[in-house]
């Protein structure tokens, strides 16, 4: 499915005016508070800058926002499945619970139908959900300094050893092995289209990435690597840099990206990186296209390799690199970030482009 919404003008004018038109069909998620509502929520509207829309309640989920408790905009999801009410009540009532099946099997649900029945609605399972909304509380608590102990509560983990293996899979490293005098920084990053890490020096981006993407623990220990083992948790200008920014992007008010870049690679695939940042958003490019704009013409797989290896996502635009058959190819952030990344970008194009342009796939 393509993204297909409405453009982000109309869609806020939507917003200020409580237009009931659009009920069910479009939610807004609100950077400043990390919750979504209904077009027509009756609380004060944000302002443009903070608003990004979406047409499902899963896909704000699975961009890291919470429900809005003024308008509920799961309410209808709910009103069908009386297994998805009670369990949502219960999250909000247990926020920082460690939900088990066994929880859910104790409030006389059966677990392949709770399931079946969160997936469809939601795109993930109850437990995902309670999970992540956990996990996030902890991290926050170590990036402003706290204690490992305190993230610990925070997150609602009551083992150590479960705190520990969560941030295993997280960070590729334990909160105990963070350093605490970092050279390299880790902060969590919310978009629209999922929760990101990004990784700083005081000055520079050294990583951003989608947690769920797979290559994300390896790159980590490179960078640990790298930095000697002083990689830590914490925020830095860069990092407050790169959230600016990348509001600003998916607000629509800008796409340019002045965060200075720290590479991890070879000398070739610096230089494709480089040709990468040249595509302007809105259009695409071939792997060949960008062999030859770097002088290599015949090292199209070197270059599909490179792309790959990049991790910087967004910032190097390796979403805008497509197939010499107009396919999307592969993208370690899942096919769908990037048709969707692609279609956002559509508004970047100039007026007389937009009506031309089209995204294949």
């Amino acid at each position: 499915m393509l993204f297909n919404l409405p453009d982000h003008d109309t869609l806020y004018k939507a917003l200020l005016a409580r237009d009931a038109s659009y009920d069910g069909q479009v939610y807004v998620c609100v950077s400043s508070t990390g919750v979504f509502c209904r077009l027509t929520c009756p609380a004060r509207k944000p302002k443009q800058e903070n608003c990004t829309f979406f047409g499902t309640v899963g896909e704000c989920i699975e961009a890291g926002y919470r429900a809005c408790k003024r308008c509920h905009p799961m309410q209808p999801m709910a009103l069908a499945d009386p297994a998805i009410a009670a369990l949502l009540a219960a999250l909000d009532e247990r926020a920082d619970y460690r939900w088990r099946e066994s929880d859910i099997e104790r409030m006389g649900f059966d677990l392949s139908t709770v399931r079946r029945s969160f997936k469809r609605q939601f795109g993930i399972t109850f437990l995902e959900m309670a999970r992540q909304r956990r996990l996030r509380d902890g991290f926050e608590t170590l990036a402003n300094g706290g204690a490992v102990i305190h993230g610990q509560i925070d997150a609602g983990f009551e083992s150590a050893s479960a705190f520990r293996a969560a941030f295993l899979r997280l960070l590729a490293k334990a909160p105990g092995n963070l350093s605490a005098d970092p050279l390299l920084f880790a902060d969590w990053v919310q978009t629209p289209l999922g929760d990101m890490v990004s990784v700083t020096s005081k000055s520079q981006l050294h990583l951003l990435e989608f947690f769920d993407r797979k290559a994300l623990p390896k790159e980590l220990e490179r960078l640990s690597t790298v930095s000697k083992g002083r990689l830590g948790i914490g925020r830095t200008e860069a990092g407050a840099q790169i959230k600016e920014e990348l509001t600003a992007f998916f607000s629509g008010s800008s796409s340019d990206f002045r965060t200075p870049l720290a590479y991890h690679g070879s000398e070739f695939s610096g230089a494709v990186w480089d040709a990468l940042r040249t595509i302007p958003p809105g259009q695409t490019r071939s792997y060949s296209d960008i062999a030859v704009q770097i002088g290599r013409p015949s090292a199209v797989r070197a270059v599909a390799r490179a792309n790959g290896a990049n991790q910087i996502a967004l910032v190097i635009p390796c979403h805008r690199v497509i197939g010499a058959d107009g396919s999307l190819t592969g993208y370690g952030g899942g096919l769908w970030r990037k048709q969707k990344l692609l279609e956002i970008e559509r508004q970047y194009l100039p007026t007389k482009a937009k009506g031309n342009h089209r995204v294949t796939g």
